[in-house]
């Protein structure tokens, strides 16, 4: 037709059907291209091959973005000088802190923290914790922690002491990708010298351990192309697993919702509420219950819209008397660089009110200015 005329000889055409027309939008996000026709049936798209190289499965899936990036002519030592002049003598110049640490990326504010100890001899962690205190500091502490290490350190401290906290031990282990867990997995060993398999084990049972000894395995299947046949025949074995008999087969949940990659099990979701009458969360939340079904719900939920996942997990944290400080700082900095402004977008639309709105009113002082600043308001 007419409109292939428009395209170089050595471009490559594509055509996608109706089933993957979410994937023609991230294409257009994400890379250079051109779009020729927009039938009723399918798009139709002509890629460059520079952008068929970008144009692998993860670079299209990855369609999200921060809120921080890094910082151009970026120099370590300046930023070091900064926060020492900002330490130093009586009180602290907190708004100079803010303005180095909210825009720059994880990467960067590493290199600051080597270059206050070559410059001064002294540790800016250790100077950073002198000067501040309480959320403030936890705040700081956290943004000068590498991305794994923090992690890793959640998850210790989750299990630390008296009791645990399982929903931090969820929104970790059933949110993140395969490397990230295996990463994970490798630093709590090297950073703390504890085997995390063990002390999940010593710290909870039954399913709900057994979920999460399947998400430290870190072996998720990444295929992003999606086997409608197989969505078909694994929402009628989770169907069969639960709601269609009495009782619930636990193993057939765990196998499917720890294996499949998170595009099939989006399918398999789909699929599900057509073979059920019902959707797969409300049939998890008649089959199980307490931490077992959390996690399986927060696997499903990332599996349908991860940002949705964590603008909820959010919200909760603010809402009502207190704050859950604790998870507002943790999630607002692990998807800083990651999916921050999805997480944004889905948090208006499912609370009629901004991030920034409800931040702003559940938190005072500095630790408000700098949780605003990560947030890009």
């Amino acid at each position: 037709t007419a409109p292939y005329a428009e395209v170089p000889s050595h471009w490559i055409h594509v055509h996608i059907d109706p089933v993957d027309s979410v994937l023609v939008t991230k294409i257009k996000a994400g890379v250079e291209c051109s779009l020729l026709t927009c039938t009723g049936y399918g798009d139709s798209i002509s890629l460059s091959p520079s952008t068929m190289q970008s144009c692998h499965p993860a670079a299209m899936t990855q369609s999200t973005q921060g809120t921080i990036r890094a910082a151009p002519n970026f120099d370590a030592g300046r930023d070091a000088e900064i926060l020492r002049k900002a330490m130093k003598g009586f009180g602290t110049d907190e708004q100079a802190i803010i303005n180095v640490v909210s825009n720059r990326s994880s990467d960067q504010r590493l290199k600051i923290k080597a270059a206050f100890k070559t410059m001064y001899g002294k540790d800016l962690i250790k100077d950073l914790k002198s000067e501040l205190s309480g959320n403030m500091e936890e705040l700081i502490l956290a943004l000068f922690m590498p991305p794994t290490y923090y992690d890793a350190w959640s998850l210790r401290h989750a299990m630390k002491g008296a009791g645990t906290q399982e929903r931090v031990l969820i929104e970790i282990l059933c949110t993140r990708t395969n490397q990230e867990i295996r990463d994970i997995v490798r630093t709590y060993k090297t950073e703390f010298g504890r085997d995390i398999e063990q002390d999940i084990r010593a710290d909870t049972s039954g399913h709900f351990e057994r979920l999460l000894i399947s998400m430290c395995q870190g072996n998720r299947d990444e295929n992003q192309s999606v086997n409608y046949q197989k969505a078909q025949e694994d929402a009628q074995r989770l169907y069969q697993a639960g709601e269609g008999k009495l009782g619930t087969d636990e193993s057939c949940f765990n196998m499917i919702l720890a294996t499949r990659s998170f595009p099939q099990l989006k399918a398999t979701v789909e699929t599900y509420s057509k073979v059920a009458n019902r959707d797969l969360l409300s049939s998890i939340g008649r089959e199980f219950s307490g931490n077992v079904e959390n996690g399986l719900k927060a696997i499903v939920q990332c599996a349908l819209n991860r940002p949705a996942f964590f603008a909820e997990r959010l919200y909760y944290s603010m809402k009502g008397a207190g704050t859950d400080d604790s998870t507002l700082v943790r999630i607002i900095v692990t998807r800083s660089e990651i999916d921050l402004v999805q997480i944004k977008q889905m948090f208006t639309q499912m609370y009629q009110k901004t991030l920034a709105t409800m931040i702003s009113s559940d938190t005072s002082g500095d630790y408000r200015k700098l949780l605003l600043a990560i947030v890009g308001q």
